[in-house]
């Protein structure tokens, strides 16, 4: 007799903990007061606006990855950091990070939503992210995000766009990837109705990179 197929498996029902962004502020303020530096020091530092550093460290509004990553270089921090892991003394080989599917932290804005990936690894080289794409057009945004470093974008599900300040635009389907200099303006467009599922890592470059944390 055939076998019977094996019964699918009931959709998760986990919900993946959230990123409190009054937290993050918090944490932005106190690392910014550490350095006895100003909201207006910060922001001729970093080019982020007094306004948007000071909204971000009350919680009032989420902040992409390109303000997080300018604040982070002015401030000398790891992102790790920012979000809530120190960076620790390096003892020996560095350990493996798993992240279960769905236990990611997430960060959420208005155009992304941010899945932090192995966010108890600190010190680490680069910042993975499986995110969720919302937006649908380029005015959905006030600018193109360019932050230093390299870029690496691989499409799980769903249909996107990545458009460039300087004209080129790419479009990915499932399985299709994209590498660039994360220093152009870019940015993330899901085509139809569905939110573009990706996996993207960010790399500084070596110059970048903090070197030190508070």
């Amino acid at each position: 007799m055939p076998k019977l197929a094996a019964p699918l498996a009931a959709p998760s029902s986990v919900t993946p903990p959230q990123i409190d962004h009054k937290v993050v502020g918090a944490r932005l303020r106190d690392a910014r007061k550490a350095r006895g530096l100003t909201l207006t020091q910060l922001s001729e530092q970093s080019g982020i606006a007094v306004s948007t550093i000071s909204k971000g460290e009350r919680g009032d509004i989420a902040l992409t990855y390109d303000k997080f990553a300018a604040l982070a270089h002015t401030l000398r921090l790891d992102l790790d950091a920012i979000f809530g892991r120190p960076k620790q003394a390096s003892a020996g080989p560095m350990a493996p990070s798993f992240t279960a599917s769905g236990e990611q932290m997430i960060y959420d804005t208005p155009n992304y939503e941010y899945g932090m990936l192995a966010n108890d690894l600190t010190g680490k080289r680069m910042v993975p992210m499986r995110a969720h794409v919302r937006a649908r057009a380029l005015s959905d945004f006030p600018d193109y995000i360019r932050h230093a470093g390299e870029e690496f974008v691989f499409l799980l599900a769903g249909a996107l766009e990545l458009r460039f300040e300087n004209g080129s635009v790419f479009t990915l389907n499932p399985g299709d990837s994209l590498y660039f200099d994360s220093s152009v303006g870019h940015v993330y467009i899901s085509l139809g109705d569905e939110d573009a599922e990706v996996l993207v890592c960010c790399v500084d470059t070596d110059d970048a990179r903090p070197q030190g944390a508070i």
